[in-house]
Formats: C-alpha cells, sequence, structure tokens
C-alpha cells in the first residue's frame, strides 16, 4: 500500500501590524500599599459584618440598622476594585 505524503507545516510569524506595542509592557508594578490595603478592607468588612450579626444587630452602630450590611460589604467590593488595579 502507498504511503501518503507528509505535509510540511508553515512557520508561523505574526503580522508586524498587529504586533504588541511596547508601551504594555512598560507598566510598573503596584505599589506596596495597594494588595496592603485591600487585605485590610477584606478583613474589616468581614469583622463589621461578623460582629453585626453575633450582636444580633446591636453593635457596630444599633442606630443604622440594616446600613451595617451596607458598610460591611462596602469595604469587600472597595478591596476588589483595589485588587483589579494590582499587577
Amino acid at each position: 500500500m502507498p504511503k501518503s505524503q507528509v505535509r510540511k507545516k508553515k512557520i508561523y510569524t505574526p503580522p508586524t501590524d498587529v504586533l504588541p506595542s511596547s508601551t504594555t509592557a512598560d507598566k510598573k508594578p503596584s505599589p506596596i500599599w495597594l494588595p496592603i490595603t485591600a487585605v485590610v478592607l477584606i478583613v474589616f468588612g468581614i469583622a463589621w459584618l461578623v460582629v453585626y450579626y453575633l450582636s444580633e444587630t446591636l453593635y457596630p452602630v444599633a442606630g443604622w440598622g440594616y446600613w451595617n450590611l451596607a458598610v460591611g460589604f462596602g469595604a469587600m467590593v472597595g478591596a476588589l476594585g483595589l485588587l483589579s488595579k494590582w499587577r
């Protein structure tokens, strides 16, 4: 039985007009305060919510009522926003 021909693969060369620019590679790393602040905000938000639930809505601020949830979750969302800027 005859053997089929083996195809040679061409070497891929990307087009020159689509190559990434050097400005994207020149980004500086994030400052050290950014991840530290994000972790502090996460811990603060979790601690706020835990205190709120364990105290049966009396603490941290009884007058705020359910806005205490907004403070706790808002701190964690703020940390998420900071972490999205982390390089």
